[in-house]
């Protein structure tokens, strides 16, 4: 009876302890999750990225108490161990292709190589950036098509984003004929340029003769603006230049041959 006596004694001190080691080792989680998490906020990490990596480590913590408490009443935990490392294993192996896109999303999370609401393109596909989700990115594009894109074919190739700097070149090409003048041909492209409030100042606009192709003389037209200016600025420059060429007699040729006929004698 005594020897029961004692069983039971430390039966239940055990279950004591592994209660106190769960309900405190449960607090100590939460509190050290919610500390990543405000230490993330205050260094300006993705939203995201923060909520993913405080509930993972939370959960992380949870199995390590639950380990814990159940190693305290007796219960051999070694074999428990292995089991979920295999389990783990096989997941991992079954899911690699989403592991993959789960690290990349990551990565991206982390580096920001682009943001909510950037203008990239990511796999051949130009779009504006809507959502980025631990396993894919959504882009809209311009004609208002959803595309998703999984993190690791966006990671993995050239990421091009329109949007990381506030100002943009654009780069336009005008041709005018042969037997056109040069000097007032330019003298038309500066004045479109000038009169326009949403072209930079510095750097100026360049505009020089790039090329004597085959059926025009061709003017590199390149002036800085806002990145939120470029499309606007492109569109209305080269409609500007077409109607001032018409006004201003330049013609502005298309691609032609001269076909010499040579009579030959018998």
């Amino acid at each position: 009876m005594e020897g029961i006596a004692d069983s039971i004694i430390v039966l239940v001190t055990n279950l004591v302890i592994a209660a106190a080691i769960f309900i405190i080792g449960k607090k100590v989680a939460k509190w050290v999750s919610n500390l990543v998490a405000k230490t993330m906020t205050r260094r300006d990490t993705d939203p995201a990225l923060i909520g993913f990596v405080s509930s993972l480590l939370n959960w992380a913590l949870l199995a390590f108490v639950v380990i814990a408490a159940l190693g305290q009443v007796g219960i051999q935990t070694a074999s428990l161990v292995a089991v979920l490392g295999a389990a783990g294993l096989a997941v991992g192996l079954a899911l690699q292709g989403s592991l993959s896109n789960f690290a990349a999303g990551v990565l991206i999370l982390i580096f920001r190589p682009f943001k909510i609401g950037d203008v990239v393109e990511l796999s051949g596909v130009v779009g504006s950036v809507v959502g980025i989700q631990i396993f894919t990115t959504e882009l809209a594009t311009p004609d208002n098509k959803q595309i998703i894109v999984p993190n690791s074919s966006a990671i993995g190739g050239i990421i091009t984003n329109y949007s990381a700097k506030p100002t943009r070149r654009v780069d336009m090409v005008f041709g005018i004929g042969y037997g056109d003048d040069i000097d007032k041909a330019r003298d038309i492209i500066l004045d479109i340029l000038n009169s326009d409030d949403r072209i930079l100042k510095d750097p100026e606009p360049v505009v020089a003769v790039s090329e004597l192709a085959d059926s025009s003389v061709n003017f590199v037209t390149r002036p800085w603006v806002n990145a939120a200016d470029y499309w606007g600025v492109k569109f209305d420059t080269t409609e500007a230049v077409k109607k001032r060429f018409d006004a201003e007699g330049v013609s502005i040729p298309f691609p032609q041959q001269d076909v010499h006929m040579h009579q030959v004698s018998e």
